[in-house]
């Protein structure tokens, strides 16, 4: 088991990582941050989470949309620490921390960082 943040769920926030990785990975994975993006904007000032059951259709989809980031910025050599530490937050967000703490490597983030969960 990778060391990594254990976070509750927090959709709210996770909209607002969202659109830092809509900053940082729009220019190698466009179509994909922005329905991240858009997936996670109404949560953004809903201030709490939906229902358990909506939550878990919205952490299923932004998780998998996430991945595709990841993968298309790996793909297209775009990978960046502010990136991969964006990337880790999110799954962070969406309770996902032991996923986040690989993906982010992928997407960029320094394996050195002091962010980084020892």
């Amino acid at each position: 088991m990778a060391p990594h943040f254990h976070v509750s769920l927090d959709l709210p926030h996770a909209a607002t990582v969202a659109q830092r990785i809509r900053r940082h990975g729009h220019a190698w994975s466009d179509e994909a941050t922005l329905r991240l993006a858009e997936l996670l904007a109404p949560y953004r000032d809903a201030g709490g989470n939906p229902s358990s059951a909506e939550a878990a259709r919205v952490v299923t989809e932004a998780a998998a949309l996430a991945r595709r980031v990841v993968d298309e910025v790996e793909a297209a050599g775009g990978a960046s620490d502010r990136l991969g530490q964006a990337v880790r937050n999110l799954f962070e967000c969406l309770e996902l921390g032991e996923e986040g703490a690989s993906i982010s490597l992928r997407a960029g983030e320094s394996p050195t960082s002091l962010l980084r969960p020892r």
